[in-house]
């Protein structure tokens, strides 16, 4: 049962690690601060998207369908990572492992199913 006392030498690296993220965070805010232009003007300040002029205020509603949208996809695309870790041990797990990625999938099918008889997927209405 060694393994799972810890001592806080165990977590020196990851204070390291940590320490060096934060760091190279501070020297690069740093260095643009120093090395950026100190010009302002009308044009310099001005958004710039692709190259377009802007047209309209930045605070038009936009239509719940694209937010829909994207979470669902975020919400599926996140289920793809949960078969890598079945993908390497699928051996090792067997019959029970295949059973609960056959539960998982269901769950998730489910899903799937409910919202499209929801429309939340149809951009005509």
């Amino acid at each position: 049962m060694h393994f799972l006392l810890s001592v806080p030498s165990d977590f020196l690296p990851v204070a390291i690690l940590f320490m060096m993220a934060a760091g190279f965070v501070v020297l690069t805010m740093g260095i643009t601060h120093f090395l950026g232009t100190k010009r302002h003007s009308k044009a310099h300040n001005d958004s710039f998207e692709c190259g377009l002029p802007v047209v309209d205020d930045a605070r038009r509603p936009v239509s719940i369908k694209y937010f829909l949208t994207a979470i669902l996809f975020v919400l599926f695309d996140v289920e793809v990572i949960f078969f890598y870790p079945y993908a390497v041990n699928f051996k090792y797990l067997g019959w029970e492992g295949f059973a609960a990625v056959l539960l998982f999938i269901a769950f998730f099918l489910c899903g799937y199913f409910y919202i499209v008889k929801k429309g939340a997927l149809d951009w005509e209405s």
